[in-house]
């Protein structure tokens, strides 16, 4: 480009530039805008060279052809590239550069000015009026066209404008007469009225491609925020959702393999709980960027929630899906630092793949989800393949779970009692109540089955607050002398219904507190936070008996019992049951009797099965006895019926023993 266009070109943009900032998209869209619509550039450029070459024919004047064959050459050449362009862009989204840019203006302004410089020779070699009209018309046309058409481009149109109109303007003056003159001076003015339209087209046109723009970047904002987790920035539960259906739908043969692998971490709640919410989002930040880098491009990581984090493994099998999991797993073996903490953090993981394992999105997942907990229940910090055994115990925990709620719905909970007997008198002075499920299809169900169910479903509160009513109103048939003890849940330890379901038990049945007992485990206070210890407080407060059940079975026995207040203590029937082989278990329950006696609480010795072992234990000095050798779990009406029997019978245990050995 000459350097007097290029000082031209520079003083229109910087007269017609448009006073607001244009994005780089928004120029990229303009330039488009120029090269929109080849078909109205191959028009003109028909059009103008037809124009031009019959006046060139009816003049037979050299200059004139010349132009005019010039003015047909340059429109074709700018539909050429307009159609190329076009082309060219359906291939390659980021084609509008500033080449292509002032490509069209260079075409355009040639253009323009051989259009004026076609109408100035016109005006000024020959003197037919037709030829005059014919020339001026096209100008005057071309300017009015360009206002419009390259309004995107403002300095475009009015240097069209400029190179068209000027030379006419000129040749009309200098043609002579009153008539050209004024029309003449009227091209003038044209400069300044086309100038002020495309200025007003343009401001148009820029507002709405700003406005398209902004809803543009409106739009994949709100993509970005719906597909990426906003804390991670890995993809949420949605985006994984979509995505694994997508790969499910395109997958070429129902056995392609795909492998998806549920990871949780171990303990996160604790580190949320003691540390904060801020070290735990940073946790989690570092723990997507660290696995994000394992896969090393070998799946895709997203967030599920909370700390559960899924990758979906494209055509990977189970020897590529272990190697993942043992990659992501050696991530954790390095320390964390958060929030100025060193954080030792673990996690446990679930794999499973398809077409193995299952042969859709939902049951993939589904399945991963049961490797998972597997690994957790496992010993977490490690990672567990599906099988379908844990498809079955699933199944038949949903089972149950569901019969426990319409068991519970329709009564069909049974409450059995099994008689502790004071190992002096032989008399019986505590009845533990027991519960009983028989499942209509299933059959019984031990109660170590369905309550852990219950515990996990919350299920288990109105479940004990169904047993401390029934037991209460059992308890108000028998001698008052007798106990009821009732097994408490440690997950219900620390609810704040334990207390109320209590009292309305107590007053409904009009039962005295002290025939109540609770027994509690000592899995109870594993992890007590100083509540569990007010609760039990509380209890004995209102006149409640408590009983640490299964002693010695758990990691604090000397710590619960120094910790807090029992008025029983039943020692487990793994040390009864070797009394008479072990030494080591005598020597255990010897000392737990003693130990007991000192701190002035009742024992029991659960578990006792055979004569030898019930005449230790009343040697050793357990203070009561209760064992299938004695009297097994019964319904309420049975146990009356034994109690009964021994009012009128007056035997003891020894007598029901001896009475059973007859029969």
């Amino acid at each position: 480009m000459s350097r007097p266009l290029h000082f031209l070109r520079a003083k229109l943009r910087a007269r017609f530039a448009p006073a607001t900032q244009q994005s780089a998209e928004v120029k990229d869209n303009l330039v488009k805008a120029l090269y929109a619509s080849p078909a109205s550039l191959l028009s003109g450029a028909i059009s103008g060279g037809s124009l031009g070459l019959v006046v060139a024919y009816s003049a037979r004047l050299t200059p004139i052809i010349v132009i005019s064959v010039l003015i047909l050459l340059v429109g074709i050449s700018r539909s050429i590239s307009a159609v190329y362009f076009q082309r060219q862009l359906a291939h390659k989204d980021d084609l509008a550069s500033p080449i292509w840019g002032a490509a069209y203006e260079a075409g355009a302004w040639i253009y323009a000015a051989l259009l004026g410089l076609h109408a100035f020779a016109t005006l000024t070699m020959t003197h037919t009026a037709s030829l005059h009209v014919l020339s001026v018309g096209m100008v005057a046309s071309y300017a009015g066209g360009i206002s419009g058409r390259n309004a995107g481009r403002v300095h475009v149109a009015v240097g069209q404008t400029c190179f068209s109109l000027l030379p006419t303007s000129l040749g009309l003056i200098l043609a002579g007469g009153l008539g050209y003159t004024i029309l003449g001076v009227l091209c003038f003015l044209m400069i300044f009225a086309m100038a002020e339209i495309t200025k007003t087209t343009h401001r148009i046109v820029l507002q709405a491609l700003l406005a398209k723009n902004e809803k543009a970047m409106l739009a994949q904002k709100f993509e970005k925020l719906a597909r990426f987790d906003s804390l991670t920035g890995v993809e949420n539960r949605m985006a994984m959702q979509m995505r694994l259906r997508d790969l499910f739908e395109q997958r070429q043969s129902d056995n392609e393999a795909m492998a998806i692998l549920w990871m949780d971490l171990d303990r996160f709640k604790e580190i949320n709980d003691s540390l904060g919410h801020i070290v735990g989002d940073q946790l989690l930040c570092q723990v997507a960027e660290r696995v994000t880098r394992a896969l090393d491009g070998r799946g895709h990581v997203s967030r599920f929630g909370g700390d559960e984090f899924i990758i979906i493994c494209p055509y990977a099998d189970r020897v590529v899906a272990d190697a993942v999991a043992s990659d992501v797993m050696q991530e954790f073996s390095v320390e964390f630092e958060a929030g100025g903490y060193s954080l030792n953090v673990t996690a446990s993981m679930g794999i499973a793949v398809a077409p193995a394992d299952g042969r859709g999105s939902d049951e993939l997942l589904q399945h991963a989800d049961l490797a998972l907990y597997q690994a957790k229940h496992g010993g977490r910090n490690r990672h567990s393949r599906f099988d379908w055994s844990m498809k079955e115990r699933q199944n038949r925990i949903y089972e149950l779970e569901m019969g426990l709620r319409a068991a519970l719905a329709n009564g069909d909970l049974r409450l059995h009692y099994q008689p502790i007997f004071n190992s002096e008198t032989g008399r019986i002075v505590i009845c533990e109540a027991l519960m009983r499920w028989h499942h209509p299809r299933l059959g019984s169900i031990s109660p170590g089955e369905f309550i852990p169910i219950a515990e996990s479903s919350s299920l288990i509160e109105p479940i004990t607050t169904w047993a401390l009513e029934r037991a209460c109103q059992d308890a108000m048939e028998w001698d008052e002398d007798i106990r009821v003890a009732v097994n408490i849940s440690p997950a219900l330890i620390k609810s704040d219904g334990l207390s109320r379901s209590v009292m309305a038990a107590l007053l409904k049945a009009g039962m005295r507190a002290r025939r109540l007992e609770l027994e509690v485990t000592e899995s109870t206070f594993l992890e007590d936070d100083g509540r569990t210890h007010l609760i039990l407080a509380e209890m004995r407060r209102i006149g409640l008996r408590l009983a640490l059940d299964d002693f010695g079975t758990g990691y604090s026995s000397l710590g619960s019992l120094r910790s807090h207040a029992f008025d029983t203590i039943k020692v487990d029937q793994s040390f009864m049951r070797g009394v008479g082989e072990n030494p080591r278990d005598r020597a255990i329950a010897q000392s737990v009797a003693y130990l007991a006696h000192s701190l002035d609480v009742e024992t029991v010795a659960e578990g006792i099965e055979t004569e030898e072992q019930l005449r230790y234990a009343r040697e050793v000095g357990f203070t009561n006895v209760q064992g299938f050798v004695l009297a097994r779990p019964m319904p309420a009406d049975a146990l009356l019926e034994l109690m009964a029997q021994m009012r009128s019978d007056g035997h003891d245990m020894v007598g029901l023993i001896r009475q059973r050995r007859l029969a």
